[in-house]
């Protein structure tokens, strides 16, 4: 009983099926006095056995074995789903598929009892002995018992493994919606067309001399490829318009970050990606748009995205205008340290414009 408590507070309390498999395999060696034992695990691609963990092997022969299923043991174990028992491994010779290291290990008895879950079989636990068993009461039935707990430690596996691949995918999912959503802003307005991939690209570059830490990488980028999201909801004909616009419509164009918070905010994935679509047009000196927000009230992320979009505005063409120069543009953007832009923040843009 206290061996099974134990066993069952490391299944419950990892998700590492070697750490699981090795507990289990510890306690069948030292519980029920076994000179060898291992664990082999199924897969279904290759339709074969391979070993996962093991213990109490001279070598690491059986490391590098497999086993086809419908073959030797397997037709027992595998298929007909049941315990496989050779009392004298001697006389089974060369028919018996571990046979090329039984005689270097001595081995001279063998069990083999399937994993199953659900009616499946997903491994096989395999037990060698260098002398005849010698059976107690309850030994097999302790011998299953370890069996069944293995089985469900590698189901748990099964699932985290899958459920892993499946937030995975669904994380790509997400991330590649969120990049056809840019791209589909840039195609509607067709003179910013490449702005947001330029831009997202140089502001993760100056988040990592800023040393904001690779976790919140993922966050700056979708919230740099989304930053004008809030734009979905100018009209066309202030946003397309080809001449100036009126104070009446900067009116209604200023308010697109508070479009942005509204059609993102309701997303919980998109909220840690939210400080760049909302407050990126604040300044420094609290003169920017929608809230007014000073200094530091902006997030780090925002202030460093700003640089980089006036930077990207200035320095590709128009067809109001050319591109300015790099000496030009650099200039400009000095001139605003301290009102636009956070001088920190703009020292560190400088220092990756020098390194371009």
């Amino acid at each position: 009983m206290r061996a099974l408590r134990e066993i069952d507070l490391v299944i419950r309390g990892t998700t590492d099926i070697y750490l699981s498999l090795k507990t289990i395999i510890d306690f069948t060696l030292s519980e029920l006095q076994i000179d060898a034992a291992d664990f082999l695990l199924l897969e279904p691609h290759t339709n074969t056995l391979k070993y996962i963990a093991g213990h109490g092997f001279h070598s690491t022969n059986i490391e590098r074995s497999t086993l086809k299923i419908g073959e030797d043991i397997t037709r027992h174990t595998v298929l007909q789903q049941d315990v496989h028992h050779i009392r004298d491994l001697a006389k089974v010779g060369d028919t018996f598929s571990r046979a090329p290291f039984i005689k270097d290990e001595s081995f001279v008895e063998y069990y083999a009892i399937p994993l199953i879950i659900k009616g499946n079989v997903n491994g096989l636990f395999e037990v060698f002995q260098r002398k005849p068993l010698k059976f107690e009461s309850g030994w097999l039935d302790f011998l299953h018992i370890l069996a069944n707990q293995a089985a469900i430690a590698i189901d748990n596996y099964h699932l985290f493994k899958n459920l892993n691949q499946l937030n995975h995918e669904l994380l790509q999912a997400y991330d590649t919606t969120i990049e056809g959503w840019s791209k589909a802003l840039d195609m509607r307005d067709k003179e910013t067309e490449g702005h947001s991939r330029r831009v997202t690209n140089m502001t993760l570059e100056l988040a990592r001399l800023a040393g904001i830490n690779e976790e919140k990488m993922g966050h700056i980028k979708r919230g740099a490829l989304l930053h004008d999201i809030g734009k979905m909801g100018i009209p066309d004909q202030i946003l397309l318009k080809p001449g100036n616009l009126t104070e009446e419509e900067w009116v209604i164009m200023r308010k697109h970050p508070v479009f942005a918070f509204q059609l993102l905010s309701p997303i919980e994935y998109l909220n840690p990606a939210m400080d760049i679509p909302y407050c990126h047009h604040e300044k420094w000196d609290g003169s920017g748009y929608p809230r007014g927000l000073k200094g530091e009230e902006i997030p780090l992320s925002a202030r460093l995205f700003a640089i980089v979009d006036v930077w990207d505005a200035l320095s590709s063409d128009r067809p109001y205008r050319d591109r300015w120069s790099k000496k030009k543009v650099i200039e400009h953007i000095k001139s605003l340290s301290g009102t636009h832009f956070d001088p920190i923040a703009l020292k560190l843009f400088l220092n990756l414009i020098d390194k371009q």
